[in-house]
């Protein structure tokens, strides 16, 4: 069994590269850069040099796969949406030129509304176009990354956490390791087939409000949560020389969750996943503050 998985230095990519290695596979890598692997993951993998908004480089380098894990790259483009055009049409086109059949594809929560929700609109349109190959797909519809919480880290060890989410409603928070368990399950089960949605939840349920109390605890030292406006966002995005249609993907995906979203996906036993919120902060952030 071949199986190739995109951004493998990514945030749940990385943790699937390991996953894979440990069950006995020599997986293929896809990344711009492979020098950017680290040197002990090198001898594990075969590293092929993608551009994953390029179709003919995706499809040259996925020849006589098996199974893909698939994750939409961040893009510098000027309108994000485009960014996922482009890798949504190369991913159609591997699927068509090379055959392959399993497609384990990093979604998000929000894209069952297919529009409305800003840069997860991206994602949706990914999905839609795996549903049209009838092939044996399954999309995983993640919670709010717990790794997010490093873009604000400067401001948490200050003692605040600040977001345009309503403080008090809760949101499923999950640990990248545990997204990529089950992504590798997915990947590497042959038991499966079909469309299938997995939604990916976390232990539990938090707000705002809560993570800066379970931050607090941590750090050992006073996290608050504090509450902007979708304009404070856009200004301050707008000051850091965002185009606007950036910037509109960013704060029109927070409203979308944020007001009326209900999740397609119910918790429950299978979308539940097991790294809470305090050991990952103890393991990552605990030691940013003691540096």
């Amino acid at each position: 069994m071949t199986v190739a998985i995109t951004t493998p230095t990514g945030n749940v990519g990385r943790h699937v590269v390991r996953l894979v290695v440990q069950a006995g596979l020599r997986p293929r890598v896809l990344l711009r850069h492979p020098s950017a692997l680290p040197s002990d993951v090198r001898e594990y993998v075969d590293a092929v040099r993608v551009d994953q908004l390029d179709a003919n480089s995706v499809v040259e380098a996925t020849e006589g796969v098996d199974a893909l894990y698939w994750v939409d790259p961040p893009t510098s483009l000027p309108d994000p949406l485009d960014g996922y055009r482009l890798a949504t049409e190369s991913l159609v086109a591997v699927v068509r030129t090379n055959g392959i059949r399993r497609v384990v594809f990093q979604s998000s929560g929000g894209a069952e509304r297919r529009r409305g929700m800003g840069d997860i609109d991206g994602l949706a349109l990914t999905e839609t176009a795996l549903d049209e190959l009838g092939i044996d797909v399954t999309h995983l519809r993640c919670g709010y990354f717990f790794t997010n919480l490093l873009f604000d880290l400067e401001s948490i060890l200050a003692g605040t956490l600040t977001t345009a989410m309503d403080v008090d409603r809760p949101l499923p928070w999950v640990a990248p390791e545990d997204i990529a368990a089950v992504a590798t399950a997915r990947l590497l089960s042959s038991d499966w087939h079909g469309r299938h949605v997995q939604a990916v939840h976390g232990p539990e349920d938090l707000s705002f409000r809560e993570v800066a109390a379970v931050l607090g605890e941590v750090l050992d030292r006073s996290v608050t949560v504090r509450q902007v406006s979708d304009d404070d966002v856009r200004a301050e995005l707008e000051g850091a020389g965002l185009t606007p249609q950036q910037v509109a993907a960013i704060v029109d995906m927070t409203a979308g969750i944020r007001d009326g979203f209900v999740p397609e996906n119910p918790r429950d036993y299978t979308t539940t996943t097991p790294t809470p919120l305090a050991g990952w902060a103890r393991t990552r952030l605990k030691a940013a503050c003691d540096a």
